[in-house]
């Protein structure tokens, strides 16, 4: 479970990578969100919007880490497929409303019980992000710790 989770866009991975220790606050805008297992939920957000299984993604390592200096024991960043990044940018507030659902079904079959409200406001904040890339470039990212 992660305590602390930011998303942010970045130009690469390099540029990513370096914020690792501290987080991407003072280099980067990002998104605060807490107390979910952010890896977990980037493939179930890639598996409900895009079909493709759970395991299929497992087995690609999505999501990429692209720094982990304490070997999970530590922050790290992650980053998002550039299929789940378009993804998140094509979905319409109705398709987010459904992966909302789905998401918050996922969660409380695991016994998490997950409010679908929240759910919801972090995938469209996480599309509103998304969509930002194509006017100015860069990739998806999530620093946790």
């Amino acid at each position: 479970m992660s305590i602390i989770i930011k998303f942010f866009v970045a130009p690469d991975d390099e540029a990513a990578a370096a914020v690792v220790d501290h987080g991407p606050d003072e280099a980067f805008e990002s998104l605060v969100f807490g107390n979910f297992d952010v890896e977990e939920a980037m493939i179930e957000w890639e598996s409900i919007l895009t079909g493709r299984s759970f395991e299929e993604l497992v087995e690609a390592d999505e999501p990429a880490v692209v720094a982990d200096p304490g070997d999970g024991e530590g922050p790290m960043v992650l980053a998002a497929s550039k299929i789940l990044q378009d993804a998140l940018a094509a979905a319409d507030a109705p398709r987010l409303v459904e992966v909302s659902e789905l998401w918050a079904q996922e969660r409380a079959a695991e016994g998490e019980v997950f409010d679908q409200e929240v759910a919801g406001r972090i995938l469209g904040d996480l599309a509103g992000l998304a969509r930002s890339i194509g006017r100015r470039g860069g990739r998806l990212y999530c620093w946790v710790a």
